[in-house]
């Protein structure tokens, strides 16, 4: 079994939302599934951190994840700021019951268990904390993030981390979200959000024994990162 990450699909099959208007971004449904099925077998894994449908209700996303259920592997979802759909668990779950999407999962508060290793994450915030709002919602974030690491843990698992916001940005730093990360020794942190010109601001490698990558889908030219060596090389397997 392989495992892969992107982020930020950011489909609009059920609205009209397109993507197509941004640089970078023409044809990208065609390429994302061209790419996907390309690399991706059935018995894999794909994790999406984020920004997965523009719908603002859960029964518009129908077509969008009739379209992900219908590409190879099992994939995993982690939050991101534009999912508006997304509400309570049982609500998400039971819709993708009731329509067969079974290769759907999410993690919310909790863990996947993957092997020996876990995923975990959350959507994360922005790193500019200046706003009492917005210290109040990293504040919720990062707690969310360390019930998920300790869900993993408490399972005899080694999680990895998977966050929708970078907690590194530029010169930038989310001090509650890396205050977890760096707790509970986490290696790898994986993250979206990020596009076009403000990819050149991106951290991709180790800050003080943390390595973290953009899987943003533009990033990746709507290509899943392979990530199961980075995952096997620090022996999460």
């Amino acid at each position: 079994m392989s495992v892969f990450a992107i982020a930020d699909l950011h489909l609009s099959l059920g609205v009209n939302k397109p993507m197509d208007i941004f640089g970078g971004w023409d044809n990208y449904v065609v390429r994302l599934e061209e790419n996907w099925q390309k690399k991706v077998r059935p018995e894999d894994t794909v994790i999406v951190p984020g920004d997965i449908s523009w719908a603002l209700k859960l029964e518009e996303t129908y077509k969008d994840f009739e379209f992900i259920h219908k590409l190879n592997g099992t994939k995993v979802f982690i939050k991101g700021n534009h999912d508006l759909w997304w509400s309570t668990r049982s609500k998400v779950e039971s819709f993708w019951r009731e329509n067969g999407f079974d290769s759907l999962h999410l993690v919310q508060n909790d863990c996947y268990p993957l092997g020996e290793t876990a995923i975990c994450g959350t959507r994360g915030w922005v790193n500019d904390d200046t706003e009492p709002a917005d210290a109040k919602v990293i504040a919720r974030e990062a707690l969310r993030l360390e019930m998920s690491v300790q869900a993993a843990l408490k399972k005899g698992l080694k999680p990895i981390a998977f966050l929708h916001y970078p907690p590194l940005y530029g010169n930038s730093c989310n001090y509650e979200m890396l205050e977890v990360l760096h707790k509970y020794e986490i290696k790898n942190c994986f993250y979206g959000h990020l596009h076009g010109k403000t990819h050149a601001f991106a951290i991709n490698g180790t800050r003080d024994g943390v390595t973290y990558q953009l899987v943003s889908a533009d990033f990746l030219h709507f290509d899943p990162l392979d990530i199961t060596k980075i995952v096997q090389n620090d022996k999460y397997y």
